[in-house]
C-alpha cells in the first residue's frame, strides 16, 4: 500500500497514507534543503510516496533479500576463513620444517595478518563511508585471492610473511563491511541470526576444510602439499570475486533485484532501527562521539578478550590435537567435530539472542563451557590413556566462536549515525585484530605438547568476558534511562516501543497506541547518532 506525498513551503514532506487497520501512520520526513541526507530519504522523495509494511510484504521482501545476499556473504566468509586456515593446514604438511621456521616465526605468520588489519582499520572506516559496499568487497576478495596464491612459491619466513601481510591488508575490510551490510539491510531483531550465519562459516571450514586440505595435500605433484593448498584456494577466491562483483548489490536503493516498490518496502523495514541506511558524508562530530562513547571501549575490550583465545586456537588448533598423540590423518579428522560444535553454538547463540532479546547474556553463557574446557586441558595429562578426555575438553572450548558474532551484533544494534557506525566498527575490529596478534604469540611450538601459557591466558580471557558483559549491560540501562528523561523534557512519552525488536504485525499494546498518537516527526533517516536521537532505544 502506498501514500501520496504532499509538499508544503518549508520543504517538509508529509505522508497521507491509505488506511490500514493495524498500521500506524508512516512518520513524516524532514529534509532541509542543501543538507546531505540518507539515500533512503532521497529515494522516498523521488518516488513521491512512502509505503506501509505488512507481515505479508515484509516476509516476501525479506526472503528476496536473504536469497540474494546470504549466499554471497556466506561464500566470502567461508573463503576468508579457509584462506586463513591454510597456514595451520600447511603446518601439518611440513611447512614449518621446509621453510625452516624457528622460535616464534610460525606464530608471527599467524598474527601478522591481524597486525596489518589493525593498522588498516582507520582507513577502512573512512573508505566504507565514501564508496559502494558491493564494489569494495569484490575488489578486496580479488586481491586477497591473489595474495594467497602468491604464497605458493614462498619457501622461507620472509616470503611467507610478505604474502601474509598483503593477505591481511585485503581481508581487513571484510568484517566491517559485513557488519555495515547487515545494518543496511536488516531489522535489529533479524541481525543476530544473519551475522551469526556468515560467521558460522568458521564451523563449516573446520568441518570440511581439513578434509579438503587433506585431499589436496595428497595430490602427487612436483609442488609440496602445502603449496597445492595455497594455489588452489587462492585461485578459487579470485574466481569468486567476479560473483561478488556481478551479484552483490551496493545498497537497498541501488539494488537491481528489487523493483521500486520493493525498494520502498526494504527501506520501511528499517525505519524503526533508528540507525539510517546510507550516506556518503564523513562527519567528524560522529568520530568524536564514537571515541567519547564508553560503549566503544566496551566493544574494544570485549573483542580483544575473545580474540586472544580465538587467534591462538585458530592458529594452533591442529597442533593441539596432534599433541594428544594423533597422526596427520587423525588430526584432520578429529578437527571436524570442533567445527560442528562451533556451528551449533554460533547459530544456537543467535537463536537465543533473538528469542530472549539479549546479546550480553548469551555472550556470558557461551563463556562458561569454554572456561570448563580450558580447565580440562590444563589439568588432564597428555598420553594415549587420556586422548578421549583431552578431545572432550578441546571440543567443549569450541563453543567460543559463537561469542564473536554476538559482539558484532550487540555493537551494530547499539550504534547509529553513518560515520559513527563505521568508526565504531573500526574500533571493534581494532580490538579483534589486537587480540588476534597477541593470541598466537601466547602459544609457541617450544611449549608443545602442553601449551600451558596459551591455555591459561585463554581461561583468564573467558572470565574477563563475563565481567565485561555485566558492566556493559549496566551502562546500556543507564543510557536508556537518560533517553527517557530527554523524551519527557521534549514532551514525549518516557516509554516507547522498540518495534525493530518485534516481528512485523505483532499485536499492538497500549504503549504502541500511545506512542503512535504522540510522535510527530521521525528521526530514522536524519543521520543522527544514537546519542543525538532521543528515540533510539539501546538493546541488551
Amino acid at each position: 500500500m502506498s501514500a501520496v506525498a504532499k509538499t508544503n513551503p518549508d520543504e517538509r514532506i508529509e505522508f497521507a497514507p491509505t488506511t490500514a487497520p493495524s498500521q500506524p501512520e508512516p512518520p513524516r520526513e524532514a529534509h532541509q534543503p542543501g543538507r546531505p541526507t540518507d539515500k533512503a530519504l532521497e529515494l522516498i522523495e523521488d518516488m513521491g510516496h512512502s509505503t506501509i509494511l505488512t507481515p505479508e510484504n515484509n516476509k516476501r521482501v525479506l526472503r528476496r533479500i536473504d536469497l540474494r545476499l546470504l549466499p554471497i556473504l556466506l561464500g566470502i566468509y567461508f573463503l576468508q576463513q579457509l584462506d586463513k586456515s591454510t597456514l595451520s593446514y600447511g603446518s601439518v604438511f611440513g611447512l614449518i620444517e621446509d621453510a625452516n621456521l624457528k622460535g616464534r616465526e610460525y606464530s608471527w605468520l599467524g598474527s601478522s595478518i591481524y597486525l596489518v588489519q589493525l593498522v588498516a582499520q582507520p582507513a577502512i572506516a573512512y573508505t566504507l563511508v565514501k564508496i559502494r559496499l558491493g564494489k569494495f568487497l569484490a575488489v578486496m576478495v580479488f586481491f586477497w585471492g591473489i595474495s594467497l596464491a602468491c604464497m605458493t612459491p614462498a619457501r622461507n619466513f620472509g616470503g611467507l610473511l610478505a604474502c601474509r601481510i598483503f593477505l591481511g591488508l585485503f581481508e581487513a575490510g571484510i568484517p566491517p563491511a559485513f557488519i555495515a551490510i547487515t545494518q543496511m539491510w536488516y531489522r535489529r531483531r533479524e541481525q543476530p541470526m544473519r551475522l551469526s550465519s556468515w560467521y558460522a562459516m568458521n564451523g563449516v571450514v573446520n568441518m570440511f576444510g581439513s578434509l579438503f586440505a587433506f585431499g589436496l595435500g595428497h595430490i602427487k605433484s612436483s609442488l609440496a602439499p602445502y603449496q597445492i593448498i595455497f594455489l588452489f584456494f587462492g585461485c578459487l577466491t579470485v574466481a569468486f570475486a567476479f560473483v561478488v562483483l556481478f551479484f552483490l548489490p551496493d545498497s537497498p536503493m541501488q539494488s537491481n533485484f528489487l523493483n521500486e516498490e520493493d525498494k520502498l518496502l526494504a527501506i520501511e523495514r528499517l525505519r524503526m532501527n533508528q540507525q539510517g541506511i546510507e550516506t556518503h558524508e564523513w562527519k567528524w562530530a560522529h568520530v568524536k562521539e564514537a571515541f567519547l562513547d564508553l560503549k566503544s571501549f566496551f566493544w574494544f575490550a570485549l573483542m580483544f578478550s575473545i580474540s586472544i583465545p580465538s587467534g591462538g586456537i585458530t592458529t594452533f588448533g591442529p597442533l593441539i590435537i596432534e599433541s594428544f598423540g594423533f597422526d596427520q590423518l587423525n588430526t584432520m579428522l578429529f578437527n571436524m567435530p570442533f567445527g560442528a560444535i562451533q556451528l551449533v553454538a554460533t547459530l544456537g547463540g543467535a537463536w537465543l539472542a533473538t528469542r530472549y532479546k539479549t546479546k550480553g547474556g548469551v555472550v556470558a553463557l557461551l563463556c562458561l563451557p569454554a572456561i570448563a574446557g580450558c580447565a580440562m586441558l590444563l589439568q588432564i595429562p597428555r598420553g594415549d590413556a587420556h586422548k578421549g578426555p583431552l578431545l572432550a575438553g578441546y571440543y567443549i572450548i569450541s563453543v567460543y566462536p559463537g561469542i564473536t558474532p554476538m559482539i558484532y551484533s550487540w555493537a551494530a544494534g547499539n550504534t547509529a549515525g553513518e560515520t559513527k557506525k563505521k568508526v565504531t566498527n573500526g574500533i571493534l575490529l581494532v580490538g579483534q585484530c589486537a587480540g588476534n596478534v597477541v593470541g598466537p604469540n601466547l602459544y609457541t611450538t617450544d611449549e608443545a605438547p602442553g601449551y600451558r601459557r596459551g591455555l591459561l591466558s585463554n581461561l583468564a580471557m573467558f572470565c574477563v568476558l563475563v565481567v565485561l558483559c555485566a558492566l556493559n549491560m549496566v551502562y546500556i540501562a543507564f543510557l536508556n534511562k537518560r533517553h527517557e528523561k530527554r523524551r519527557v523534557a521534549m514532551g514525549k512519552s518516557a516509554k516507547i516501543v522498540d518495534r525493530s525488536m518485534q516481528t512485523v504485525g505483532e499485536p499492538e499494546t497500549d504503549l504502541d497506541k500511545t506512542e503512535a498518537g504522540e510522535r510527530v516527526d521521525d528521526n530514522a533517516f536524519k543521520d543522527l547518532t544514537d546519542f543525538e536521537n532521543e528515540d533510539f532505544i539501546y538493546v541488551y
